[in-house]
């Protein structure tokens, strides 16, 4: 029996509308294919983020300054369900998921022992926080202030990006528009006070774990993006270059190696061209698509855990060549548990090694100007603006959620992967290609102790029992009136923080407010 091979090469017929000034140009330039500086890697580094946080705040300090002593240059921190769903550690929902997705924060009181002893002001943070960010980088503010270090010398991230949540995460609790009203507040907020953070990094990274394809990705993030941008204008109180400036992005690095690198390369030529020609942004860093990078978890497989390590180091790679400002490498070992102290040094290390040894990063673009990796990028972006045309023609994003487009398309996507990888059409290396078979070994993991959590339980009752309670109850009110007249509710957040209301105080303020979101059924 014959074999048939398909073999695919790109010659400069594949390029014919290709406009070298137009689409490419210069690093640092407009359009920003090839990078948004004009050095890139040969002035500066990516900044190496990795995700972190699980049980107690002690816990996660003692992580955080590990990384940090074994090169990590800046800190992510992830947060448990009930924070992000403005629960306290001791509500009944919390139960059985403190401290299992991230570090638990009830109150000021975790958040100073977070960052006991790490500079904030020589150390930027990435909080993944979106429902709840608003509180959580109110306690960061005054965490650092306890410091002696003012807002405007903080430098770091809030996810803030709600909308990807009713997409494809779920972690809302509000309805949309006041969701949204609350995004505006922090960008607002930050461009006055927090001049060198970033007010929100809009996500596709989730949109891409939950399913989506590569274009999707991109389609979807962008579609956010300008809702967000357009929330901020119709607010009246900044102009978009006052504010656009310190937006950022955050995507996934998946396994399809060249389509990684092209994603990135059309992400940042269409963004540039929303902003410069759609909103009329005057000022260049306003056109420029500045974007954290995770590799992706939905990769990582519980079947031989150790090929994840070669997965993730081709995932950061397509990363850098695609020209990141961050990046965040998974642990070998995610699909099985929390990431044990030898995987994350591992993951760590994979970043270092491209870092250090491979000259890699000694290039500007070193993909830019193979026939097969521009025509991808001009496939990339003509797909992705044909996404967003329709969308925009939905009305934009809350529309296309609220009709249930995105989470359609998502799930097509999803249940097609799934299809092809069961009928061995996409191949799994140890999963369904190459599987021995066997049962998983067993490996080394991690879990969150009984007792970590009964800690955080009793410091967080001690906490309520210490503090000034008639003033909190005072603060709160004036909270409430704030959101009921749709003032910004920054100041009083802090405010509350500083009194040390609790995350789930001042989130069921809000729900009484506001009310919960309760997704419709559009299956």
């Amino acid at each position: 029996m014959g074999f048939w091979w398909v073999i695919m090469i790109y010659y400069p017929d594949d390029l014919k509308e290709f406009v070298h000034d137009r689409d490419l140009g210069k690093p640092g330039e407009f359009p920003f294919t090839r990078g948004i500086y004009p050095s890139m890697y040969t002035g500066r580094l990516w900044t190496m983020r990795q995700y972190a946080g699980y049980g107690t705040a002690e816990e996660s300090n003692k992580r955080y300054k590990y990384l940090l002593a074994h090169g990590q240059t800046g800190l992510s921190v992830a947060f448990d369900l009930p924070t992000q769903m403005g629960y306290d550690s001791d509500n009944p929902l919390s139960e059985g998921e403190v401290g299992k997705t991230g570090v638990a924060i009830d109150s000021l009181a975790d958040m100073e022992i977070l960052f006991e002893g790490i500079p904030l002001d020589k150390v930027s943070t990435s909080m993944t926080i979106n429902a709840t960010a608003a509180i959580l980088l109110a306690m960061y503010i005054v965490v650092a202030e306890k410091k002696g270090i003012g807002p405007a010398v903080l430098e770091g991230t809030v996810q803030n990006d709600i909308l990807k949540e009713y997409i494809a995460r779920g972690t809302y609790i509000f309805p949309p528009l006041p969701s949204i009203s609350m995004t505006v507040d922090i960008i607002s907020y930050c461009s006055r006070h927090l001049p060198k953070w970033n007010t929100i990094s809009v996500s596709g990274y989730h949109i891409r774990e939950a399913g989506s394809t590569a274009t999707q990705e991109v389609a979807f993030t962008l579609a956010n993006g300008i809702s967000y941008v357009k929330a901020v204008i119709d607010r009246g109180v900044l102009a978009v270059d006052e504010f656009a400036p310190r937006l950022s992005f955050f995507f996934n690095a998946h396994v399809d190696f060249f389509e990684e690198i092209a994603k990135f390369r059309a992400a940042r030529r269409i963004w540039a061209r929303v902003m410069k020609e759609g909103f009329g942004a005057k000022n260049p860093k306003s056109w420029m698509l500045r974007f954290h990078t995770q590799t992706a978890g939905s990769s990582l497989t519980a079947q031989e855990p150790l090929n994840n390590a070669v997965r993730v180091t081709l995932q950061a790679l397509a990363a850098v060549l695609g020209g990141t400002q961050s990046l965040h490498t998974n642990s070998y070992d995610e699909a099985l548990s929390l990431p044990t102290e030898d995987a994350v040094r591992l993951a760590l290390r994979t970043q270092q090694v491209i870092a250090y040894e491979s000259n890699v990063p000694n290039v500007i673009d070193p993909a830019g100007g193979s026939y097969y990796v521009e025509s991808l990028t001009n496939r990339l972006e003509a797909d992705v603006n044909r996404y967003l045309e329709e969308i925009e023609g939905m009305g934009g994003s809350v529309s296309a959620i609220d009709n249930g487009y995105f989470q359609k398309e998502i799930h097509k996507s999803a249940y097609e992967h799934q299809r092809a990888m069961e009928q061995g059409e996409v191949n799994v290396i140890g999963v369904n290609k190459f599987s021995d078979g066997k049962s998983v070994k067993r490996y080394r993991t991690m879990r969150v102790a009984l007792e970590s959590v009964r800690r955080q339980k009793a410091r967080t009752d001690r906490i309520r029992r210490k503090r000034n309670n008639s003033e909190v109850k005072q603060l709160l009110e004036v909270f409430r009136q704030k959101a009921i007249l749709g003032d910004n509710l920054m100041d009083a957040i802090i405010d509350c923080v500083r009194s040390y209301a609790t995350v789930g105080e001042i989130s069921d303020v809000l729900r009484g407010v506001y009310g919960q979101f309760k997704e419709k059924q559009i299956f």
